[in-house]
């Protein structure tokens, strides 16, 4: 009930008043049935202007942190976190890719879209990195399409760090769904799960048109913060 009301009452309507998006490929998601809808993720608001627009229900998987802070707040958060949809994922320790993997087979098997952002974290700098295989392996393992996803001006109007979103347009980008019933009963397979993870990042880069790096968002961004910590104590030991 309160998604809904979300969706249709409250919080949709605002959003599709103030950034106007563009949608494009709109029938590429499909009418009923399971589907992943992977996209780039550039922003906080990622998170609601996708669901917005959309005609079905979506369900993403969201980190957990948005589902355990402290006080009134914290709690306050995590549930309209899970009143809008999104479920948690502990996304630290080993066992962390099975939790999402089962909690994303789950839904597909309600027939429910699922969606996920391949790179596993937002875009620090609005490029696009390299996806990991745990959406080849719910992709393979429900046996269901994956439509590519490209959100476009997201970064600008809310990047890492700023809490309240510019006002501009941005645009939605839905790609043809990607088939991938050839790779059925492989989602064993290392090399298959990173061949189809590659295709769909391929597919959301011909959509975003953003520059691609080949290495994971988190390495670069830890690497970045080591290099601006070295930095910064050169600078006080001046």
């Amino acid at each position: 009930m309160f998604y809904h009301l979300l969706k249709h009452v409250f919080l949709g309507p605002l959003l599709r008043l103030l950034f106007r998006p563009r949608i494009e490929g709109l029938e590429n998601i499909p009418a009923e049935g399971a589907a992943i809808v992977a996209g780039n993720h550039l922003s906080f608001s990622d998170h609601f202007l996708m669901p917005a627009i959309l005609a079905r229900r979506i369900t993403f998987l969201a980190k957990a942190e948005y589902f355990t802070g402290p006080g009134i707040k914290g709690r306050l958060t995590a549930a309209f976190f899970r009143s809008a949809g999104q479920i948690p994922v502990d996304r630290s320790g080993k066992n962390a890719g099975q939790a999402a993997l089962r909690e994303g087979l789950e839904v597909l098997a309600k027939g429910e879209l699922l969606g996920i952002y391949p790179e596993g974290t937002r875009s620090h700098d609005g490029r696009l990195y390299k996806g990991k295989v745990g959406v080849a392996a719910m992709a393979l393992g429900a046996g269901v399409p994956v439509v590519p996803c490209a959100m476009v001006g997201t970064f600008e109007i809310q990047p890492p760090g700023q809490r309240i979103p510019n006002i501009r347009r941005v645009t939605i980008r839905f790609g043809e769904p990607l088939d991938f019933s050839r790779y059925a009963g492989m989602e064993g397979e290392r090399a298959v799960l990173r061949a189809v993870t590659d295709e769909i990042m391929y597919a959301i880069l011909g959509l975003s048109g953003q520059e691609y790096v080949d290495r994971y968002a988190t390495e670069v961004k830890a690497e970045e913060e080591e290099e601006e910590a070295r930095k910064k104590a050169r600078r006080s030991t001046r």
